[in-house]
């Protein structure tokens, strides 16, 4: 799940991306309100963390500008104000939830899965097609309730093609969701990883090659 952490204060940021990835998050930390407009446009995230006190602009602003530009993503405000009213301003501005410092890192990472999966059409943490059955809390897939070890860029590939099943994703998304923030990558890199996860899924036909577009799971 690809996050985008917007944190000046340099021990928070660090527990926070620390934190989240341990718990299976790809975190991509920024400092700045403006450096945080410009990543959101460079790629897509599956939410966002956004603290108030930045020290450019402040989060509501920040906030603002990303529902101007489009951006839908679910976005969790993390605030030291314990006020009402400023939570009813965050909720009306887009903000999708809110928690007041100091928090528990359990329960953001709980948070920010319920609000991927609420944005996703997703009831509860798993992803089931098929025979294909993942969990996104604890990092295990299971074939016929068999499971298989999967890496990090395998996993993060199966539940791209398993949150929309039958639809084609492109080349391009795949990569992103896959290599995120590697420089250099090589040409024929998603197609080692489909190929690496076409063999641990036991069927080669469930991942159908669209040529020239890209891929889509097919299975039943």
């Amino acid at each position: 799940m690809d996050l985008l952490l917007i944190e000046d204060d340099g021990m928070l940021g660090q527990a926070v991306e620390i934190g989240l990835s341990e718990r299976q998050f790809s975190v991509q930390w920024v400092r700045t309100g403006a450096a945080a407009i410009s990543e959101s446009q460079r790629a897509p995230y599956d939410a966002v963390v956004l603290d108030l006190g930045l020290p450019d602009l402040d989060g509501s602003r920040v906030l603002s500008a990303l529902r101007k530009k489009g951006q839908l993503m679910p976005v969790l405000v993390l605030t030291a104000r314990d006020d009402s009213s400023e939570t009813v301003k965050l909720l009306d501005l887009g903000a999708d939830d809110y928690m007041v410092k100091p928090f528990d890192m359990n329960e953001l990472a709980a948070r920010l899965r319920a609000l991927v999966r609420r944005q996703r059409g997703q009831a509860s943490a798993e992803l089931v097609v098929g025979p294909i059955r993942l969990d996104e809390v604890n990092f295990q897939v299971l074939v016929d309730e068999q499971p298989i070890n999967l890496s990090r860029r395998e996993f993060e590939l199966l539940r791209a093609l398993m949150t929309s099943p039958g639809r084609v994703h492109s080349r391009d998304k795949l990569e992103q969701v896959v290599f995120r923030n590697e420089q250099q990558v090589e040409s024929n890199a998603l197609e080692v990883h489909v190929h690496n996860l076409r063999k641990k899924l036991g069927n080669k036909e469930w991942i159908q090659t669209i040529r020239g577009v890209g891929y889509r799971l097919a299975c039943k």
